[in-house]
């Protein structure tokens, strides 16, 4: 992703971008995005100059930074977050930092006005939900099946429990991602959770170089939402 390219999802009416920090080990994700991980790396691409693009592209929408715990580290949390913040960068996904073990990132990120995101998955406890829900700001991420993220056919059952077993815990906005392939995926997830993340359907298009093809697909989610 380029500065131009987030400026364009900006202007689709998108509610917010996330935008990932390629990372040579991205355990929670599927093959299309470890490719565009791999392509990223190997062309140059490090943390501060993906922070420093989404500075350059100056969207309105807000942006979440989707990293994980070593690229953060490397850096120094404190690092990381300030020059997220100079950056304008809205929120973080980091989805293999557990959520008991997150108290001083929380803590950094609230300082710096940025929302830390947790991700919710299938088959967690009540007592964990209700951890994952108190400390998510901006939106929880309701992991919608088992697996790594990466396109599916349909929408698991898995998605609707999880997002009813969260939402007495919490007002915060409930965002289904990982497997929502399709705009009718995304369509059907709407009904019962408050919006959706839609990542690899639209990567591998650009792994393609359909460049307008991303942006027609991405149009096309919004369009059934």
């Amino acid at each position: 992703m380029d500065a131009d390219l987030l400026r364009a999802l900006g202007g689709l009416g998108a509610d917010a971008i996330e935008v990932g920090v390629p990372f040579s080990d991205p355990v929670m994700d599927g093959p299309v995005i470890q490719e565009a991980s791999q392509r990223a790396l190997r062309e140059g691409a490090t943390p501060s100059g993906v922070i420093a693009m989404v500075g350059e592209a100056g969207v309105e929408t807000p942006v979440a930074l989707m990293t994980y715990v070593n690229p953060v580290l490397a850096m120094g949390a404190h690092r990381f977050l300030d020059r997220a913040r100079d950056a304008g960068v809205a929120g973080a996904i980091v989805p293999d930092l557990p959520v008991d073990e997150a108290a001083e990132w929380r803590d950094a990120c609230s300082s710096r006005e940025i929302a830390s995101v947790f991700l919710a998955a299938p088959g967690s406890s009540k007592e964990r939900l209700g951890q994952v829900a108190a400390a998510s700001r901006g939106f929880v991420y309701c992991v919608s099946t088992y697996g790594v993220t990466g396109e599916r056919g349909s929408l698991a059952g898995t998605a609707r429990e999880v997002v009813e077993a969260l939402r007495p815990f919490t007002s915060t906005p409930l965002v289904v991602g990982v497997g929502i392939g399709t705009p009718d995926a995304a369509r059907a997830a709407c009904e019962f959770a408050d919006g959706v993340v839609v990542g690899s359907a639209l990567v591998r298009l650009l792994l393609e170089g359909d460049r307008k093809g991303m942006l027609d697909l991405a149009t096309e989610f919004r369009d059934a939402i």
